[in-house]
Parts: C-alpha cells; structure tokens; sequence
C-alpha cells in the first residue's frame, strides 16, 4: 500500500504526515530541495480577507483552512518539538482616496456574506493599530482581525522533522517524469506544485508558474504589528523581526531572476505605506513561482485509482495545506479500503 508523492513543498509534505499517521509507507520526491520552492519562497499570509473576494469552492476552503491552522500549528510544534512563528494579529486594509474606500467597502460587503469579518476604522484609529503607516492622505482603513501569518519555512522544518520520526522517505533531487518513474507504488500524489503539469501524463490539468517578488528588510521588533495591505502591496513582519513586502506576479515561465526594475517597484510601494523604508535597503530579495490554473485540482484523477492531484493553490497553498491534506489523506484511505 506504499504512496509516493510528487513534490515536497507545504502540500506534499502535510499529506505526507496525514497518510503516514494513517499507517501508509509514503516517499516524497523532489526535483530538488524538499520544501525548497514555492513554500520556501511564500510570505506565509493566511488572510481570507486579502484573498477571498467572490463566492467559490475556495472560500469555504479557505475559511475552514483558516479555523484548522491554530491546531494544525499546535500540533506541529508538539509533534516536531520546535517553535513555530504564527500570529494571529490582525490585518489593516488602508484607502489612501476615495476610489480606494469606496473598492474596500464594495469588497467588504460581499465578504461578509461569506462570514469574513471586518470593521471599519478611521484615519486615528488605523495609525494607532500601526504608527508606522503613512498618516498622509490616509482617509481610513478596514481591519481584518481573523486574518494571520506563518513562517512557511519553519512548518517546512517541522514537516520534514515529523515525516522522518514516522518513516516517511524523503528523496531529493529526483523529478518524477510519469506514473511509470515510480512502478513500485500503489499510488502516486502529483503536488509539484508549478510543476505538476509538466509530468508526461495525459490529460492533466495546467498549472502555470506566476513569477512573484518579495523583498525583506530586518527592522526593530513591533514595527509592523498587523499585516497592511494597499491595492497589490502587502507587508507583514515575522517573530525574528524580518518584514516582508511584497509582491509581482509575472507571467514569466520558469525564470526565476531577480528584475532589478521589479524590485524598485515593490520598494516604492513598500516605501509609500511605511515611510521610513524610503531610506532602508533590503536585507534580502526572492523570487517564488506560484502554481496557478484554473481551480484548484485535488482527489482522484482517472478511473485507475492509481492517480492523485493536489495542486493549483496559487496564492493559497500555505493557508490551505491542512484541509488539502486531510481531506485527500481521506479518500485515499477510503479507496485503498475498497480495494
């Protein structure tokens, strides 16, 4: 009944744990370094009100994902014995001109049909939230207070410690090509994230890489308390004190390069929110590669009962790992039962 598993990013490894506990012999194998990719390279924001802004399978996704993610971290961690960096501290969505308010309260209205809570807060009330933010022609702000963050790299490190305690083989640098590469198992789980697509197998969904910047600065602890968001420009500092602003998205293959003109950009915008970054340089600039396609693509792929997809999160991969994990780790046991 052993499973392997294509791809070792957030995805892959979550399933990986949940299919482990559930007595499977599961190998996970990357094309390169386990978790190094679009899970190493993510912000780690888990903000359905940043993200969810039409009804879709995603939005109940998100939002359950979102309510698992305090036990799923607690559970790492007791698991892993190690700490992991999650806050649940809110976010501030700022209007800077009527245009902006006006586009944040249409949003906001239909995100609370979904269940997604916000309130509005003024000029005053929003600076004190967070005193660094630009105070200049700020005409108000909505506050998201269930929207959070994550160190991705450090569920990454806990991931990889609990897979192992449990048996779980971890093999770097060995891409799998198609179902033949790996005729030993009983069943393969494609989560290869921009990748998956790219495997020789018929018919599979396209997941396309969108090329995102992020540029880090390492500031005092408290300079920014909440995740801000403005239009496309969003900030939010870890627990070590880096602060992290982001982001492109960029249809530009698998190129993974750092484009000096991007970077300018981002720090402008970073620089416009919090004014005192005009006169810091970044610590540190990434590129990650997002998997977008058309939904996202989990469960049985084909009548062979051989075949698995968990992919397409896009910008979402981090938040919903959990629920991705358990509900595929489901019917995976389920149809191993049948058989």
């Amino acid at each position: 009944m052993s499973i392997a598993v294509a791809g070792g990013g957030i995805i892959g490894l979550t399933l990986a744990w949940r299919l482990a506990q559930r007595g499977f012999p599961v190998t996970v194998f990357d094309k390169g370094r386990i978790g190094g990719e679009a899970s190493w390279a993510a912000a780690g924001m888990l903000a359905p009100g940043g993200e969810i802004v039409a009804t879709s399978p995603i939005a109940r996704l998100a939002l359950e994902a979102r309510q698992l993610y305090p036990s799923f971290v607690r559970e790492l961690e007791e698991a892993s014995a190690t700490r992991i960096d999650f806050q649940e501290c809110g976010a501030l969505d700022l209007a800077y001109s009527a245009e902006d308010w006006k586009a944040l309260e249409t949003r906001t209205a239909h995100q609370a049909t979904l269940g997604i809570r916000s309130e509005a807060v003024d000029a005053a009330r929003a600076l004190s939230i967070c005193p660094s933010i630009r105070a200049a022609g700020l005409q108000g702000a909505r506050f998201y207070p269930g929207d959070a963050l994550v160190n991705p790299r450090e569920i990454i490190t806990a991931l990889c410690s609990i897979c192992r305690k449990l048996g779980v083989a971890l093999i770097e640098n060995h891409p799998v090509e198609n179902a033949a590469s790996v005729p030993t198992f009983k069943a393969l789980v494609i989560a290869a994230g921009a990748w998956s697509s790219q495997l020789s197998i018929g018919g599979l969904p396209v997941a396309e890489p969108i090329k995102g910047h992020l540029l880090g600065y390492q500031q005092p602890l408290g300079t920014c308390g909440v995740m801000v968001r403005h239009g496309h420009t969003y900030l939010l500092q870890r627990a070590g004190g880096l602060l992290i602003a982001g982001s492109s998205e960029e249809h530009a293959g698998f190129d993974r390069r750092i484009d000096p003109a991007m970077v300018a950009d981002i720090a402008a915008r970073a620089a416009f929110l919090l004014p005192h970054l005009a006169k810091e340089t970044p610590a540190d600039v990434w590129t990650g590669l997002r998997p977008a396609s058309d939904a996202v693509h989990t469960g049985a792929h084909g009548t062979s009962g051989r075949l698995y997809l968990a992919y397409g999160h896009y910008r979402n991969g981090i938040l919903l790992a959990p629920v991705t994990a358990r509900d595929l780790a489901a019917e995976i046991s389920a149809s191993f039962e049948k058989h």
